[in-house]
């Protein structure tokens, strides 16, 4: 069989005077694996992994360079940083990878302060930001002039700091973004008004960024090419700027991304969930490439190199940013460049661990590769003392990746599955419009379970007498959970039917459905989405203050705008009470007074999961090692049960 071939992507590119080896890119990201506004040793921990696993180029995220900018970032108005970014060039130098610097400011686009309390956020115009509801203040002359002043400042420590060049952040609505911006520069100085007064700070921050650092040193830019925002920027101003700032001669490259911070609509661009096209901003990366001279990059839902190599193939862009593939793998280039194209863990857009984590104010990992982000504790797989017999019961996403990792530490592992297919609930949640790339979880770990050498049974439910003839050292409990199914005052009046049966096509849903979703995530949006797809009139009631109140908010926002597209009715604040033949009542959860849903044909509830813990008290008294991970532990999401997976089969 030929293996597939990769020559655009791993081609080298001549960035300034830097050759990169290959056009795989690690673009600037949040990762929260910052000490008191230094960049950590985690931090270099994990980007050193990518490093070692063939990226071609490492930008760092977004650094303050400025204190009147968000605290969350690397503080790169200070020295103290330099350390931190030595550390990080230094490791990823010692795998033949570049390290590029990213230098931010938010402008308006500023969340808090260090204590709690409401920053002073500052902006061209004091006009207030949709997403943050936050109101600037109008920067003067001498903010501009002191905020100009202090990236070039901030690039000058990077490059003490070792590293081969940096990135100006104006993309998604950030300051420079928002000086260039007709809709939110309401100036009328010299940095307002037409085209090239609105081009004038970024334009002077360039020109201040090469003066500290030289001509040798790689300076670039990243830009929206759409903001796909109600007052965003759009591709032709964005073309121009880039044609007009390629014309000065003072960038080396420019990075090309969609989406805004600034409004809840474009903000699902910055980090696109899977139901966004994969290579969706290479059309916007195409239309500046056609217009400069000097490399275009582009990223945005890049999670295989074969989309990588399309868009180099066709022209639209020089370069890949494939960040969430390398959370995700973080050897995928290296397991493209050898061919290895069945080996790559593929990223699905999940949004779970990655910028939810961080929105959380958690250091970033991934659902599928908790190792990432965790590299100190994990990124390293050590072999087992000594081989012991293991069995894993239960074949969902905590069994299969406890299953792998032991197998891979040299242990003798059997998992054994009740049902015909591995995948325990993912295999639900890949039935959900719009979700169907989360089975790629259920592909990834039955092959990293093949890789590892684990023997799998399917179609044998694990008992007592099973494990007592087998006698393994130790057993892994991975045995799920079921739909809660609580008592419901008039249930035998009404018709009540559960989210797995929906899915599994077991239940005859009526015209008129009331969805109660007390966990408020993927499954109670999901639910009502496909009923409404279906042609019911849905009337979502969430046990909480929003749908989808738990899970990540561009996944969240996105998933609501297709809910309301739909005429879905979303009640919050509602907790199921009872039903009738024709009625849902329900109880509103902080005044106590009813809420009454009439003319419903069908309740389906979305009440969360109940352990599957029957295994686990068979086994009490049991004399060997037995362990309980997953949803049989505590219901909960594949996130905490794959890390649980891994956690137990690293302990073995």
């Amino acid at each position: 069989m030929t293996q597939p071939s990769f020559p655009h992507l791993f081609s080298p590119l001549t960035v300034g005077g830097l050759t990169l080896k290959n056009r795989i890119l690690s673009t600037g990201h949040m990762t929260l694996m910052v000490d008191d506004g230094k960049p950590s040793e985690q931090l270099a921990l994990y980007h050193e992994a990518r490093a070692a696993g063939g990226a071609g180029l490492i930008i760092t995220e977004a650094a303050a360079v400025h204190p009147s900018t968000a605290p969350m970032h690397i503080t790169a108005f200070r020295d103290e940083c330099i350390p931190g970014y030595r550390r990080i060039a230094e490791a990823c130098h010692a795998h033949g990878c570049p390290v590029f610097g990213q230098l931010g400011h938010g402008g308006r686009q500023t969340y808090g302060s260090g204590d709690g309390s409401l920053a002073v956020a500052y902006a061209p115009s004091a006009l207030p930001g949709e997403r943050f509801h936050v109101m600037p203040r109008a920067m003067s002359e001498r903010d501009i002039a002191d905020t100009i002043a202090c990236y070039g400042a901030a690039a000058q420590r990077m490059k003490r700091a070792g590293l081969d060049g940096v990135e100006i952040l104006a993309s998604h609505a950030a300051l420079p973004a928002q000086f260039l911006n007709p809709r939110t520069n309401l100036r009328s100085d010299a940095y307002g008004g037409g085209f090239e007064n609105r081009l004038r700070f970024l334009r002077q921050v360039i020109e201040e960024v090469r003066h500290r650092v030289g001509a040798d040193w790689v300076v670039g830019v990243r830009i929206s090419g759409s903001e796909m925002e109600h007052d965003g920027l759009e591709i032709d101003a964005v073309v121009e700027a880039c044609a007009a700032l390629d014309g000065d001669g003072a960038l080396d490259f420019l990075d090309v991304i969609a989406g805004s911070m600034a409004g809840l609509g474009g903000s699902v661009y910055v980090v696109p969930p899977m139901f966004v096209e994969t290579g969706h901003a290479a059309p916007f990366s195409a239309a500046v490439k056609a217009r400069v001279s000097i490399p275009v990059f582009v990223a945005g839902r890049i999670n295989q190199p074969q989309i990588g190599e399309a868009i180099l193939a066709r022209g639209e862009a020089d370069m890949c940013g494939m960040t969430r593939a390398m959370i995700c793998d973080p050897e995928m280039a290296a397991k493209a460049e050898a061919g290895r194209v069945g080996d790559i863990r593929a990223c699905i857009g999940c949004n779970q661990a990655c910028i939810g984590h961080m929105q959380a104010a958690y250091p970033i990992s991934c659902i599928q590769y908790p190792e990432s982000g965790r590299e100190r504790a994990y990124g390293t797989r050590i072999p087992a003392p000594r081989a012991r017999k293991v069995l894993v019961a239960g074949g969902g996403p905590a069994g299969m990746k406890a299953a792998a990792v032991a197998a891979e530490r040299g242990h003798e592992v059997t998992l054994y599955e009740a049902g015909p297919r591995l995948g325990g609930q993912a295999l639900l949640a890949q039935l959900l419009p719009g979700r169907a790339e989360f089975g790629g979880i259920v592909t990834n770990l039955a092959h990293e379970l093949e890789l590892a050498g684990a023997r799998v049974v399917t179609d044998v439910r694990v008992t007592r007498d099973l494990v007592e003839r087998e006698a393994p050292d130790a057993v892994v409990v991975a045995t799920g959970a079921t739909p809660w199914r609580p008592p419901i005052a008039g249930a035998d009046q009404g018709h009540v039917v559960d989210a797995w049966q929906v899915l599994l096509g077991e239940a005859n849903v009526g015209a008129s459905v009331v969805v109660a979703d007390w966990r408020c995530d993927w499954v109670g949006l999901g639910i009502a989405e496909k009923l409404a797809l279906d042609g019911c009139r849905v009337r979502l009631c969430v046990n909480g203050t929003m749908a989808g109140q738990t899970i990540q908010q561009y996944m969240r926002d996105a998933w609501v705008g297709r809910l309301h597209k739909l005429g879905v009715e979303i009640i919050p604040y509602a907790r199921l009470f009872g039903v009738d033949a024709d009625s849902v009542y329900l109880q509103h959860t902080t005044s106590g007074e009813a809420i009454v849903c009439a003319g419903v044909d069908t309740l389906v509830t979305a009440l969360g999961h109940e352990a599957a813990s029957g295994l686990e008290r068979a086994l009490e008294g049991f004399a060997g090692e037995v362990h309980c991970i997953g949803d049989c532990l505590s219901p909960r999401s594949a996130e905490e049960a794959v890390l649980e997976g891994l956690k137990v089969a690293t302990a073995l």
